[in-house]
């Protein structure tokens, strides 16, 4: 099998070097990681292999999301980190959804940003399909990629 058999991802230029990109979505996750009006809350983003990941969402008619947790499992800044919900802090086992890859590469005299979710099996994969993965990432790849813009043209 191969590992795009179950993935859904979503891609964009960013007119903004590679390092503005990386520091916006190490630094301010917080502002793009969730569609709008929905915020998104960095419980803690622990950026090393082994490290804690926990984002909470707020939608805007009360919805608590609780504690998405993830572990990091690789690490490249710069490029690329990559984490799983299969595990919670601690090497804990709980039922997984995804490993996500978020990708960074120079492209002209911009950066493609790339956000990929692979799923264990096609299951998962039709139900974050379901769930809205498209447009719920696309937005988040868009607001992301507009804050990165904004932050490029201020520095």
């Amino acid at each position: 099998m191969s590992g795009a058999e179950h993935e859904l991802s979503v891609s964009c230029h960013i007119a903004a070097p590679r390092d503005i990109a990386w520091k916006v979505w190490t630094d301010l996750k917080d502002q793009w990681f969730c569609p709008k009006p929905w915020r998104a809350e960095v419980i803690e983003e622990d950026l090393r292999p082994g490290g804690r990941s926990a984002v909470r969402m707020f939608g805007p008619d009360g919805e608590d999301t609780g504690p998405m947790e993830g572990i990091i499992l690789e690490v490249v800044p710069g490029e690329r980190v990559v984490a799983t919900d299969a595990y919670a802090v601690g090497w804990m086992p709980q039922p997984p959804f995804m490993t996500s890859i978020w990708s960074f590469a120079d492209e002209g005299e911009g950066t493609r940003f790339t956000a990929t979710a692979r799923h264990w099996d096609a299951e998962a994969r039709k139900r974050h399909e379901d769930m809205g993965f498209h447009p719920g990432w696309d937005q988040m790849a868009e607001q992301f990629k507009t804050l990165c813009e904004t932050s490029a043209a201020t520095a």
